[in-house]
């Protein structure tokens, strides 16, 4: 089998962990008796853990030049780490085992996109042609693991992930590795990286773009119980939300365009702003759940082009440590804010109060985007291009 199909095949069965994972995980927290504001702890905690572990293992896969490896090492531990959380009951189990999955699980998801970007490179294939089968696992994973729930409980889904997770170590097993970059890795190309003040007003909008975003992926499925909907309905919603973008990613060679990265972003901020204002007002759980769809003109969009922005500014060498830097932002330092005041917040004033407050934080990542694109958006940009 050649490299793209058994990346592609990998994506499928990394992105349903992170479905049984990301929006599963208060789900079953709650099921375990918990409440929002603990949820948020928990949450808010492993934020913290990943704020460690992505940054520890893209290093580690940059110094060793090798990305195949250290997956391997990671999907093996996160396998194990995966089941024995979701056979658990006991709140102290249920936070250390959640903090270590945090520690294997989510510092794939760089690594799996460097990997998809090298190979796609290195195969003259696009991206969106291979990260689509990640939005397919995920939203095919998200709806099974929904019915798993429902009719055979909660701790049904520790043998699904423990199952998926063995699977995935098989295939990354015979997957190829990452092309290594040509340019050794140097402190002072990933500190000019870094200090550039185009790079890190971009990174800031990352950040307030993101936070928001997460707030909505941490307590979608805790909104729809709420309002009345059942963990197979919290299933159905993610799978239109995840299904919907595989068309955006199929079709990316089409629709993402070099140099216009910034306002595409914007616009999916605006796209967010919209969704989450809706969610606010809306009373029927069935109806949030169809509101998902609109999933198809914000996360897609805005993280393809998030990827691709920063793969033209990333010196070569540190594109895995570049990769883990957005990573961070998007789930790690966002994940924590989101967790800790989401959950306060949710707990305090309710689910409709937390939807439009976020929707105001998305209309403020749309207009700190606007003000950047015309800034930068309007000239050439520096580093490597990437089809």
């Amino acid at each position: 089998m050649n490299a793209p199909r058994l990346l592609r095949g990998f994506n499928f069965l990394y992105f349903a962990l992170l479905a049984m994972f990301i929006p599963f995980l208060p789900v079953y927290l709650g099921e375990q008796g918990l409440n929002p504001a603990q949820i948020g702890f928990i949450v808010g905690t492993g934020g913290f853990v990943t704020l460690i572990a992505q940054p520890l293992w893209g290093m580690i896969s940059d110094k060793t030049k090798t990305v195949r490896k250290v997956l391997l090492l990671l999907l093996l531990f996160s396998s194990v780490i995966g089941y024995l959380l979701y056979d658990s009951t006991s709140y102290i189990l249920l936070v250390l085992f959640a903090m270590l999955l945090y520690f294997f699980l989510m510092p794939i998801d760089p690594l799996t996109e460097s990997l998809n970007f090298s190979i796609a490179e290195a195969s003259g294939v696009s991206y969106g042609s291979i990260r689509t089968y990640g939005a397919l696992g995920y939203g095919v994973t998200a709806l099974v693991t929904g019915y798993v729930m429902s009719y055979w409980g909660a701790h049904s889904i520790a043998w699904l992930f423990a199952a998926i997770g063995v699977i995935s170590f098989a295939i990354s097993w015979i997957m190829p590795d990452a092309p290594v970059a040509s340019k050794p890795v140097t402190l002072s190309s990933l500190k000019q990286f870094l200090s550039n003040k185009e790079t890190l007003l971009f990174l800031v909008l990352i950040f307030i773009c993101s936070v928001p975003a997460r707030m909505n992926d941490i307590f979608l499925g805790v909104y729809i119980k709420e309002l009345g909907g059942s963990p197979e309905l919290v299933g159905q919603a993610w799978f239109l939300a995840a299904s919907s973008e595989i068309a955006v990613f199929a079709l990316s060679f089409w629709w993402l365009r070099k140099g216009k990265e910034l306002i595409i972003i914007t616009i999916s901020a605006a796209f967010y702003c919209v969704r989450f204002l809706l969610s606010a007002w809306i009373t029927d759980p069935h109806w949030l759940a169809y509101l998902q769809i609109l999933q198809i003109l914000t996360f897609p969009v805005f993280y393809s082009a998030a990827i691709q922005y920063l793969y033209r500014i990333v010196p070569v060498e540190w594109r895995a440590t570049g990769q883990t830097v957005l990573a961070l932002l998007f789930f790690g330092v966002s994940g924590i804010l989101a967790s800790y005041a989401g959950g306060a917040m949710y707990n305090t004033f309710g689910g409709q109060t937390l939807y439009l407050t976020i929707s105001i934080m998305s209309f403020l990542g749309m207009t700190v985007g606007f003000l950047l694109y015309r800034v930068y958006g309007k000239r050439p940009l520096r580093g490597e291009n990437v089809a």
